[in-house]
C-alpha cells in the first residue's frame, strides 16, 4: 500500500531509511519465512564466497583490456586513441545520468528482502525502469538530433584524423553508454537480493566478449569505429541476456510490467536517490576531469601516456567496488537488526582486505610497470612518478571505500556531499596548476591531497553518525 506521502510502504514497514536525515524512522518487522535472518557467521561465509567470486570476475575483466589494448593502440594510434578515451572520460562524467534512481533502488529494495515483501519490489523495480528510460532513451534521441551542431573537435582539442573522427567516436560511445543505463538496473536488483555471485559472473561476462567482438573488427580490417563500436556494444548485449535470464527464472516474481509502474514510487526514488545523484556528479566531474585537463594543456598524446596506466590502475578500483558494494544491502540489514558489532568488525576486516587488494598489484605496477609498458605497447607509455601518484590515489580510496557502505545502508549522505562540495574545485584547480607546472604526473598527487583533506574527514565523521542509527 501507499504511505500518505505517496511513499510505497508495506503494511506495519515502513521504509528503513530517510535519506538525508541519517535515522531510521520505524523498526522493521521479523523476516518473513522465505528471508529468514541470517546468523554473523552466515554472512561471513557469504561476503567471502562474494569477495572471491568478484575476484575472479575482475581478473577475467582485467585480463581482456590488457590484451586488447596494445591491439587497439596499434590500430587506433596514440591520437584517436586519446580521443576514445577522452569520449570515455565524458561518459564516466555523465555516470549519475539515472539521477540516482539505481541507489535508491538498491536501498528500497534491501527492506524488501528482509520481509519478504516481494510485491512492493515489484512495484519499485517496474517504477525504477520506467523512470531510467523516461531519462535515457529522449536523451539519446536528442544526441542524435543536435550532435551535428557540437563542435566534437575543439571539445576534444583534436587535430587530423582523430578531428575527423571525433563526431562519430562521440555519438557511438556515448549512445552505448545511454542505452546501459536502464539495461545496467539488473545489477542494482541482484545486489539488493544478495545474488552477487552471479552478478559478478555477467559483469565477466561483459568485458570478455569484447574480446572476439574487437579482434574480429580488427581481423577484418575494419575502419577504427568499428572496432570502438564493437567493444561499447558487448556490455549492452550481456546486459540484456542477463535482464532476460533474472526476471524470467531468476527472481520472476520481480519482473517489470507498465501495469505497476507508479508516478508516486517514481517521486520516491528520485528523492532518494538525490543526494546519492548529487554526491555522484560530484565524485565523477572531479575524477574524470583529468583527461580533458591534460588534453587541452599537454595534447592527445598525453592523454593516451596518462590514461593507458590510468586505465590498469581502475581495473584495481573496480574490483574494490566489486568487494565491497554487496555490503551496502548488508549493512542495511544488520543496522535494521541492531547487530553494531557485526558492522564495526566487518569495516574494520574489509578496510585490510580493500587496502591489501589495491597495495599488491599496485606495488608491482609501481616497481615494473615502466619495463612493463615498454615491452607490451608500440610507443612510450607511463613513467615512475605517474604511477607512484596512481598507486597512491587507489590506496587511498580502498582504505576509505567500507565506510562509505555503511553511510549509503543508513542513507547518512550528507557528510560525503559536503566533502565532495569541497574536492572538486579544489581538486580541479590544483590539478590545472599542477600539470601545468609539473607535468601530467601531478595529477593523481594533487588528487589524493585534496581527497585527504576534504572527503577523507567527511567520511570518517559520516560513518560514526552511521552506527548512532537505530531503529526506533
Amino acid at each position: 500500500m501507499r504511505a500518505p506521502d505517496g511513499r510505497f510502504e508495506r503494511p506495519e514497514q515502513p521504509d528503513l531509511a530517510a535519506v538525508g536525515t541519517g535515522r531510521a524512522v520505524q523498526t522493521v518487522e521479523p523476516p518473513a519465512p522465505d528471508a529468514p535472518a541470517p546468523p554473523s557467521s552466515r554472512r561471513g561465509r557469504r561476503l567471502l564466497s562474494w569477495i572471491a567470486t568478484a575476484a575472479l570476475s575482475r581478473a577475467v575483466s582485467a585480463l581482456v583490456p590488457l590484451v586488447l589494448l596494445p591491439v587497439t593502440l596499434s590500430y587506433l594510434g596514440a591520437d584517436l586513441y586519446g580521443l576514445w578515451a577522452a569520449v570515455l572520460a565524458v561518459t564516466g562524467m555523465v555516470a549519475f545520468a539515472d539521477l540516482g534512481v539505481g541507489l535508491g533502488l538498491m536501498t528500497r529494495l534491501a527492506p524488501c528482502r528482509v520481509s519478504g515483501d516481494s510485491d512492493t519490489a515489484r512495484r519499485y523495480v517496474s517504477s525504477a525502469y520506467a523512470a531510467v528510460c523516461g531519462i535515457a532513451l529522449p536523451t539519446c534521441g536528442l544526441l542524435w538530433l543536435l550532435g551535428g551542431f557540437v563542435p566534437w573537435p575543439l571539445l576534444f582539442n583534436a587535430t587530423g584524423t582523430a578531428a575527423r573522427d571525433a563526431r562519430l567516436v562521440a555519438l557511438v560511445c556515448l549512445t552505448a553508454f545511454l542505452l546501459n543505463i536502464p539495461l545496467s538496473l539488473v545489477a542494482r536488483v541482484q545486489y539488493a537480493y544478495q545474488q552477487v555471485a552471479v552478478s559478478n559472473v555477467w559483469q565477466a561476462a561483459a568485458s570478455a566478449l569484447s574480446l572476439p567482438l574487437a579482434l574480429g573488427a580488427v581481423f577484418a580490417d575494419l575502419p577504427p569505429i568499428a572496432v570502438i563500436a564493437s567493444i561499447a556494444i558487448a556490455p549492452l548485449l550481456v546486459n540484456i541476456a542477463n535482464t532476460v535470464w533474472t526476471f524470467g527464472w531468476r527472481l520472476p516474481q520481480l519482473a517489470p510490467r507498465p501495469r505497476f509502474v507508479d508516478g508516486r514510487g517514481i517521486r520516491d526514488l528520485f528523492a532518494l536517490g538525490g543526494l546519492f545523484f548529487m554526491v555522484t556528479l560530484l565524485m565523477v566531474l572531479a575524477d574524470n576531469a583529468d583527461p580533458l585537463i591534460i588534453a587541452h594543456l599537454l595534447g592527445l598524446a598525453s592523454v593516451t601516456a596518462y590514461a593507458v596506466p590510468a586505465k590498469l590502475f581502475t581495473q584495481l578500483g573496480a574490483l574494490v567496488t566489486l568487494v565491497n558494494q554487496p555490503l551496502w544491502p548488508m549493512h542495511g540489514e544488520a543496522l535494521a537488526r541492531g547487530d553494531l558489532a557485526w558492522v564495526r568488525r566487518t569495516v574494520r576486516r574489509m578496510t585490510v582486505v580493500s587496502t591489501l587488494i589495491a597495495l599488491l598489484p599496485s606495488t608491482f605496477l609501481v616497481l615494473f610497470g615502466e619495463q612493463f609498458f615498454a615491452a607490451w605497447l608500440p610507443i612510450p607509455i607511463g613513467n615512475r612518478s605517474l604511477l607512484v601518484g596512481l598507486a597512491c590515489w587507489w590506496l587511498v580510496l580502498a582504505a576509505i571505500s567500507p565506510r562509505f557502505m555503511v553511510q549509503n545502508a543508513a542513507g547518512v549522505v550528507r557528510p560525503q556531499l559536503w566533502g565532495y562540495l569541497l574536492y572538486l574545485p579544489l581538486s580541479v584547480v590544483g590539478k590545472v596548476l599542477g600539470v601545468h607546472w609539473l607535468g601530467l604526473s601531478a595529477a593523481p598527487f594533487i588528487a589524493v591531497g585534496v581527497y585527504s583533506l576534504t572527503v577523507v574527514p567527511a567520511a570518517i565523521y559520516g560513518y560514526r553518525r552511521a552506527l548512532t542509527v537505530r531503529p526506533t
